[in-house]
């Protein structure tokens, strides 16, 4: 499960399809067992309880009979403050045992019009269950005899339950997001692509936080941090740093910069398993990666910047052609794997590194005021 745009809002992962079904199958048995012999009526409140009732009732264990009725305010009005009749209800209940099946029970005012129908029906018992059941919310005094899932008290899509019409055919449910929306970029480029001077525009232009694993592992490891010192044995030993070591410092360079709009990841992820652990970060914070940015460059194009700033870098590693169209390789074995990692999430956007500055910034920014 990921992060989901319905409309204007944004929605992580709440409850999986089998944490559901598993809270749909307890309430089934539970009421097969209290109700003994007695065969119930259950009624389904359309529009959002109808994947509930269905699995509900294929689940339940003995005979039973099934019906839906609909509040007529729903059409049109978004408050249940205005509910004021249900239709639908044409069988005869007196003397039955009525189960009303809700998907979400929340302040409880549906409940009001509810329990003035069926009074009026004479029914045997009036029992109301609940899937989901939002307790810091509920305002009435009506007995709501079984709930699936307690949850707290902020809006959930999914599952029957929609947003503007949509989510209803999801199978998981998803909790909106209440911090704003990020963007959070990983930029990619081979050596000489110039994706460092492309990581200072952007982060003016959309005021994003760069972060570059070379300057964090240099900070860590210069202030003697807790997390640098563990860095530096694993170094000092010719050994590679640990995926969990570089995540805990990237976590907390996002952490000291909680207010901000988003990031430019710069250097990390470089496996799939890194940036597995980076979306796993990310939805920690409630938040995700946007997109994966790689500037491409010709070869040829990139050897000869190169090879030109080494003159006057005075970096050894800019100076030998050899070791540049190595490093260059490096980059796109280390690419393809992540390209085809964010690929699968349409994620990955490839974008033209040759030209100026800012035809390159105007050419990133495309890609960005899109997400």
């Amino acid at each position: 499960m990921k992060t989901i745009k319905l409309d204007d809002l944004y929605f992580k992962p709440f409850k999986s399809a089998q944490q559901i079904d598993d809270a749909v199958t307890k309430m089934a048995l539970d009421i097969a067992e209290d109700l003994g012999d007695e065969v119930p009526v259950f009624i389904g409140i359309l529009n959002g309880s109808f994947m509930f009732v269905s699995d509900f009732v294929k689940k339940y264990p003995k005979p039973c009979e099934v019906t839906f009725i609909k509040l007529a305010s729903y059409e049109g009005v978004k408050s249940t403050e205005d509910i004021q009749r249900l239709i639908g209800l044409t069988q005869d209940l007196s003397g039955r045992t009525v189960v009303i099946l809700e998907d979400i029970i929340d302040s409880g005012n549906t409940l009001n019009e509810v329990h003035r129908i069926f009074k009026n029906e004479n029914v045997k018992q009036l029992i109301i269950a609940s899937l989901f059941f939002k307790p810091e919310a509920y305002k009435k005094d009506f007995k709501i005899h079984y709930s699936g899932i307690n949850i707290s008290n902020e809006f959930i899509v999914g599952y029957g339950l929609d947003y503007n019409g949509l989510g209803r055919d999801l199978p998981e449910v998803y909790q909106i997001k209440n911090t704003k929306h990020m963007t959070n970029l990983v930029l990619f480029g081979p050596p000489g692509a110039g994706k460092g001077t492309q990581a200072e525009f952007l982060k003016e232009k959309y005021n994003l936080v760069h972060i570059s694993t070379g300057d964090v592992f240099r900070y860590n490891i210069k202030n003697e941090t807790a997390l640098g010192t563990l860095a530096k044995s694993f170094i000092d030993k010719g050994q590679l740093v640990p995926d969990e070591v570089t995540i805990d410092m990237l976590e907390a360079e996002v952490e000291k910069n909680s207010d901000a709009k988003g990031f430019i990841f710069d250097g990390f992820p470089r496996t799939s398993a890194q940036a597995d652990a980076l979306d796993k970060l990310m939805t920690k914070k409630d938040s995700q990666i946007n997109a994966m940015i790689a500037l491409e460059v010709e070869d040829e194009v990139l050897v000869e910047r190169l090879l030109e700033r080494g003159k006057t870098s005075g970096r050894k590693d800019d100076a030998n052609e050899d070791v540049i169209r190595n490093r260059i390789k490096v980059y796109y074995a280390e690419t393809s794997i992540l390209k085809d990692f964010y690929s699968e999430q349409d994620k990955y956007y490839g974008v033209n590194g040759v030209g100026s500055i800012a035809d390159i910034t105007e050419r990133i920014s495309a890609v960005i005021d899109k997400l």
